[in-house]
């Protein structure tokens, strides 16, 4: 039995961890590091020359890949279906299930998506050739903004290349030096990083705790009455599958002369009435001050927008928001699908198909409770299962991939310490069966994991 640190405190690791997954390995030491250490510390440690960073990174990945079972950097080799192909990072090619990809509703694949991009590209060409400042929309991009306007109950929307660009950009936008931002602990990296960008004077609020925004804002207010406060959070969160009370949300910024923000990436489209999302759901369409989202989940494509409820929002983004102003726009094979995935979502057939993601959601999580297995927040396409250390979670995935199951890993410091999850993203095509048998993976291999790591 060796005693390995973990950068947490100690474990036990019996010899046979060695041969877990079962591939050959280099040893201890290497094991050692494959199971200790983050991404946080590649991150700020000083350096002469910043690829030492890089090189010293590369090397902790590398340990990991060698490990085997490294759950990042994955290749689909063919459509993103219920059964796929994937290539790992060690050049190993894994057939299973897979529950990594993020087409929600199928769509990517669906024969009149794919009959409206070729048509797009007879028409327009393969490319946008500017942005959306200069002459880089097509005639289907006014379509599309008007079609999301309407399925979010709002006016106006600007469209950008990606989901990220679209958070990114609108916080950067609106949010001057000294103005402040509430955001929500859990929120998106694009959504942090544009704040951060934006701004000093951000203030972390405890993951759905209003109380503790109205804390915040309260104590803002109480100093400064003169500049602007963004406060945001998301229709669903995608660490935890947990939904903020919108209406509550709204309500508070109004009080405090705020604005709030939801990202909606994760919701609209794959739920609610006409697949509205929670937004929808909670009953405040046309009612949020900003709506942002990203097309990559349920419409078939890169690309994101923000949508609001004034002319000066929409002009002001195209030509303050760097990611929209100095970017190139949506090319028109992914304007006509978003545009198509968008009339889907909305007819009858979009409506079948949530009903099956919905029926397949409460399968997998029904699975997984059943078999005693932690399953966080509430029904989503998300389905994030609480596993403990990141040693047992890196075992654990390497195990199901050789298994066959294809999942995805949210380890620190994407969480905190010792509450790294596997993050299983369901489709509509993913059938009862499907998702019993993924959870009948997932908890063998979890299993195994904490006995390898612990020895019970």
């Amino acid at each position: 039995m060796e005693q390995i640190s973990i950068g947490y405190g100690a474990i036990a690791l019996p010899d046979e961890a060695l041969a877990t997954p079962s591939r050959s390995h280099s040893g201890i030491v290497r094991l050692d590091i494959a199971l200790r250490g983050s991404t946080r510390d590649f991150l700020d440690a000083p350096a002469p020359d910043p690829r030492k960073r890089a090189d010293e990174f590369h090397a902790w990945m590398q340990a990991r890949v060698d490990f085997g079972g490294f759950p990042y950097a994955k290749t689909l080799l063919g459509n993103p279906r219920p059964v796929s192909t994937l290539r790992l990072a060690d050049g190993r090619e894994i057939s299973g299930l897979n529950f990594s990809s993020q087409d929600y509703l199928n769509l990517s694949t669906h024969s009149c998506v794919t009959e409206v991009a070729i048509e797009a590209i007879r028409q327009f060409g393969l490319h946008s050739a500017g942005s959306t400042a200069l002459a880089g929309n097509c005639a289907l991009s006014t379509e599309l903004e008007i079609a999301i306007a309407e399925l979010v109950h709002t006016e106006y929307v600007s469209l950008f290349p990606t989901g990220w660009a679209a958070g990114f950009g609108a916080v950067k936008a609106l949010i001057r030096p000294t103005d402040h931002v509430v955001i929500d602990q859990l929120a998106h990296n694009c959504l942090l990083e544009g704040a951060a960008a934006a701004t000093r004077n951000v203030h972390i609020q405890r993951h759905l705790d209003i109380e503790h925004a109205r804390r915040l804002l309260t104590r803002i207010r109480a100093k400064d009455c003169l500049n602007g406060i963004l406060l945001v959070t998301e229709g669903v969160f995608s660490m935890n599958s947990d939904s903020p009370d919108i209406r509550a949300m709204q309500a508070l910024a109004a009080e405090y002369d705020a604005v709030l923000l939801v990202d909606v990436a994760h919701d609209l489209g794959c739920m609610g009435p006409g697949g509205t999302g929670q937004i929808g759901i909670q009953g405040m369409l046309g009612q949020v001050d900003l709506v942002m989202g990203s097309f990559s989940k349920s419409f078939a494509s890169n690309g994101g927008f923000v949508a609001s409820n004034r002319p000066a929002v929409k002009e002001y983004l195209r030509f303050y928001a760097s990611p929209n102003t100095f970017s190139n726009a949506l090319s028109p094979v992914q304007v006509a699908t978003i545009l198509k995935s968008t009339r889907i979502i909305q007819s009858s057939e979009g409506e079948t198909r949530r009903k099956a993601l919905m029926n397949a959601i409460h399968a997998l999580r029904t699975a997984l409770e059943l078999r005693g297995r932690i399953v966080l927040g509430s029904p989503s396409p998300i389905v994030p299962v609480h596993v403990g250390t990141d040693a047992v979670a890196r075992l654990a995935c390497g195990v199901m991939a050789e298994r066959g199951l294809i999942t995805n890993l949210v380890e620190y410091p994407a969480v905190s310490l010792n509450t790294a999850r596997l993050r299983l993203q369901v489709m509509s095509e993913h059938s009862a069966f499907d998702c019993k048998l993924a959870a009948e993976i997932a908890d063998a291999s979890v299993k195994h994991a904490n006995d390898t790591v612990f020895g019970h």
